[in-house]
């Protein structure tokens, strides 16, 4: 497959995109590869330091003009971005199928459809500014007795560098660039170099909107310098980054030696709390989206199943014939249910953890032996009965189709187990009790909890406890995150 759109250079190769100039990379390209056949998706390009540097530096330049841009004109050019990804949605999912190896209905609805969604969302003009009660003052040393008048305004944080997942190459970055431009930020994204393409044709959409130029930059690559350039530029004053918990700590680091403001959205071990009283359909339905939503490749998902002892054995039973059925191949087919993971290198290592998992003693009821396919990187949805909550694969995150059950007895200890994890992103309860449902969701330790389901309001504040990140993204949440708060008072 080759990529033949607009910021596409020389041999199907792709071109960085940096100061609104689409420009051939310094140090080459390098094969993007399809997870589900192996074969070539195209040529992405590999920037040099320097090349980061002028990104940065041509959304700093372009950072002031932008920020005084009516909110209106940016929202308008968000909705234009829209119109345009909606046009093009089935070119767009097709590619970012064929570079993550995701279903056509994920690609089409959950990729391409949710970034759109996003972009949409952020065309929204909504106050930035918020009246505080005015306060009596005395007479005092810092003058005379009388009333003061004060306003909360946002106001844009400055540069964005934009770190973004390879789970996900629509939906994570849109979720970052729509609303950081629509508070008037400039952004630099560094995309997963995994799937880096989707990324650029966003970028084509956004400059087709009329964009102005430096206000959106995108630079890939492999190597290691080209995120850690675009992090610790000086031009740069925010850090937005979606990864492991590992990458993120190294990032903080760096953010932290000049004070550069971050949101960190990092790894997860949910914990799926189910009761005795639970409705083991709906439970085993929410589960079983670990195997099937992006092959478990997603920080929410319920991956580490806490099961009261009434239902345990009954819960571990459907859930090892759920996993049996689902189909495993190629993703471009109407019935396949689960696609590859990214890599052949992911791909041993979440095998890794399912043979760990056997020498901790583990029980593998379903799953654990590679599916016998000719090509792709795939692994079949394995379940793993019979864990302790200490077991490495009950506390480390996988990020594959995986699923752990842990037994226990009391509600008390089930809860005690759900907080005993490094991990707070977002966990859930299953209880036919809906306020026994809210008792315990209250009292764990994540960023959100969903009961008896797990999807997501997406307006509702999103991001992690613990070592799952810092601070709240998604609806006007990110609003928040990509804005710096400024008081201003007056004499009443």
């Amino acid at each position: 497959m080759t990529d033949g759109s607009a910021g596409a250079g020389g041999a199907g190769g792709q071109r960085l995109f940096v100061g609104g100039a689409w420009v051939e990379p310094d140090r080459g390209h390098y094969e993007v590869v399809d997870p589900a056949t192996e074969g070539t998706v195209g040529w992405a390009p590999e920037a040099s330091r320097e090349q980061v540097r002028a990104a940065c530096a041509a959304a700093r330049e372009a950072f002031g003009p932008w920020s005084r841009t009516p909110p209106e004109e940016r929202a308008a050019t968000l909705a234009r971005a829209a119109d345009i990804m909606r046009a093009r949605l089935l070119p767009y999912a097709e590619l970012a199928q064929a570079e993550t190896g995701a279903t056509t209905g994920t690609a089409r609805g959950m990729q391409v459809g949710v970034g759109v969604a996003r972009f949409r969302r952020y065309a929204r003009v909504e106050p930035a500014e918020w009246p505080i009660p005015p306060q009596v003052n005395e007479a005092g040393p810092m003058g005379s007795a009388g009333v003061m008048g004060a306003v909360a305004v946002r106001q844009p944080v400055g540069v964005v560098t934009c770190v973004t997942s390879y789970n996900n190459p629509w939906a994570n970055p849109a979720g970052k660039v729509a609303p950081a431009l629509a508070m008037g930020n400039t952004v630099v994204v560094k995309p997963a170099p995994q799937d880096p393409l989707s990324v650029y044709r966003m970028a084509e959409a956004l400059e087709a909107a009329g964009v102005p130029r430096g206000v959106v930059n995108v630079v890939s690559g492999r190597a290691v310098e080209i995120g850690e350039t675009a992090v610790s530029s000086p031009d740069v004053d925010m850090v937005s980054f979606t990864g492991s918990t590992a990458v993120g700590q190294r990032i903080a680091e760096v953010c932290g030696r000049d004070m550069r403001r971050q949101l960190m959205e990092l790894g997860g071990k949910g914990a799926a709390v189910v009761l005795d009283d639970a409705d083991l359909a709906s439970a085993v339905a929410g589960i079983a989206t670990t195997f099937s939503f992006y092959s478990g490749q997603i920080c929410t998902a319920p991956t580490r199943v806490l099961a009261q002892r009434g239902v345990y054995e009954q819960l571990v039973e459907r859930l090892a014939a759920c996993a049996v059925r689902l189909k495993v191949g190629d993703p471009r087919a109407q019935d396949t249910v689960v696609g590859p993971v990214i890599s052949a290198a992911h791909r041993d290592r979440v095998e890794s953890y399912v043979e760990l998992g056997r020498k901790e003693g583990a029980s593998v009821v379903a799953g654990g032996e590679r599916p016998p396919l000719e090509r792709g990187f795939f692994v079949a949805p394995t379940l793993l009965a019979d864990c302790t909550n200490d077991m490495r694969v009950a506390r480390e995150e996988i990020f594959g189709p995986v699923v752990t059950v842990i037994p226990f007895d009391e509600e008390e200890e089930g809860i005690a187990l759900a907080n005993d994890s490094d991990y707070g992103l977002i966990d859930y309860v299953w209880s036919a009790d809906v306020a026994r449902a809210f008792r315990v969701a209250r009292r764990l330790r994540a960023g959100g909890v969903g009961i008896n389901t797990v999807g997501r309001n997406m307006e509702a504040p999103f991001g992690g406890f613990k070592r799952s990140g810092v601070g709240r993204d998604v609806g006007s949440y990110a609003l928040h995150a990509y804005s710096e708060v400024q008081s201003i008072v007056w004499p009443g």
